[in-house]
């Protein structure tokens, strides 16, 4: 993937008018419509005995590990595949490649309800299959907080001056994925995974000057 991109800048994505309006988004649409959505499902769990504190003490982390996961192999092998002929590379300029060539876009920072609200309806789904709601609604719940944190963070990194040096840290991480190694550091709300699997960038010590001259 190249790193050609204009900095201070938005374009057209579309040409159909509701599609493009679709495409943006504020960045706080997201935890607007989501954290009622997830407080009231698990407090209706907890109030119905569907499930307990103990199955949310351990599923709800497990969830938030899994979106961790998913963000990763999402963004590495998803988002950054750019196929071979025109249709697949206009999939990928829609889903990824246009944050690339335009990182500073405001309303296009964290990801739109047409795109996150399918993605959790399948999950959902998945999880009915599989029964036992007394986990898998703490899970499910898991994984879509992990997902909000996911979202804040990356509009943060791109919008907000870090203050800790946690966030420096992960700043430096995600700018240098997009300005310099866009094959190197695929995770945003985090780098461990990263490290764990080999494709976190690691800077070169800097050479010792030689001099000029030597002694005799």
């Amino acid at each position: 993937m190249k790193t050609e991109y204009e900095r201070h800048a938005s374009a057209r994505m579309f040409e159909n008018d509701f599609l493009e309006a679709a495409s943006k988004i504020h960045p706080a649409t997201p935890f607007v419509f989501y954290i009622p959505l997830i407080t009231g499902l698990l407090a209706w769990a907890l109030w119905s005995e569907t499930t307990h504190v103990k199955q949310v003490v351990l599923f709800a982390p497990l969830g938030y590990l899994t979106w961790c996961f998913m963000e990763y192999t999402l963004h590495r092998h998803l988002f950054h595949w750019e196929g071979n002929g025109p249709l697949t590379r206009r999939f990928h300029a829609i889903i990824h490649g246009y944050h690339h060539t335009y990182p500073d876009d405001p309303q296009r920072l964290v990801m739109p309800l047409g795109a996150s609200i399918p993605l959790a309806i399948v999950i959902a789904g998945l999880l009915w299959l599989v029964g036992r709601p007394d986990a898998t609604i703490p899970y499910f719940v898991g994984i879509v907080a992990g997902y909000l944190v996911y979202d804040y963070l990356h509009w943060a990194v791109h919008y907000k001056k870090p203050w800790t040096a946690w966030g420096k840290a992960l700043r430096a991480h995600h700018m240098a994925h997009h300005f310099a190694c866009p094959d190197k550091n695929y995770g945003i709300s985090h780098r461990w995974i990263d490290a764990l699997v080999g494709s976190l960038r690691v800077r070169e010590a800097a050479r010792p000057s030689v001099s000029s001259s030597t002694a005799e």
